[in-house]
């Protein structure tokens, strides 16, 4: 995605895949605010004030692959979020969803007062002690369901050949 823009996609197991740019988030979400104070391991503790819309309203939009009437089907999907250095962070849909963590995740527009149209969109984790999932330039969005492993034992077969 172009860091000109701030654009960012946003992918996997949605109905409307969508291209986005801070622009887009300002014009047609609700804008919310997150005070936040949070650890860097490299800078110390941070202070930001943050605006932009919920993360969960945004991928909303794009029509996940779950039956919206589902909590456990929608307590399967995670979220995979990728910045333009590479940094990437994860969350599950149940941490963000208002039956479950109603975590008010933000792709914020605006930090500390200035927009990020030059920077681009930021994943703003207002719960979190530590920045690690505070993600810089988001290029990319996607969301999937998790697929458990088989169960143990499942149909193993065992090295001496027998199951």
């Amino acid at each position: 995605m172009s860091r000109r823009t701030g654009a960012f996609a946003v992918r996997g197991e949605v109905a409307l895949p969508a291209t986005l740019t801070v622009a887009d988030l300002r014009r047609d979400w609700a804008q919310h605010r997150a005070e936040v104070v949070f650890d860097c391991a490299t800078a110390g503790p941070q202070r930001h004030a943050f605006e932009g819309p919920l993360l969960r309203d945004v991928v909303a939009a794009t029509r996940p692959g779950f039956d919206p009437a589902r909590r456990k089907e929608r307590s399967r999907f995670l979220l995979s979020v990728t910045g333009g250095d590479g940094h990437h962070a994860l969350l599950s849909w149940a941490e963000i969803d208002s039956d479950f963590g109603a975590a008010p995740v933000l792709l914020a527009t605006r930090m500390d007062g200035e927009w990020l149209d030059g920077p681009g969109t930021h994943l703003v984790v207002p719960s979190d002690r530590c920045g690690a999932r505070y993600v810089s330039g988001v290029t990319d969005v996607w969301i999937g369901a998790f697929r458990a492993p088989r169960s143990p034992g499942a149909g193993v077969t065992h090295a001496s050949g027998r199951a």
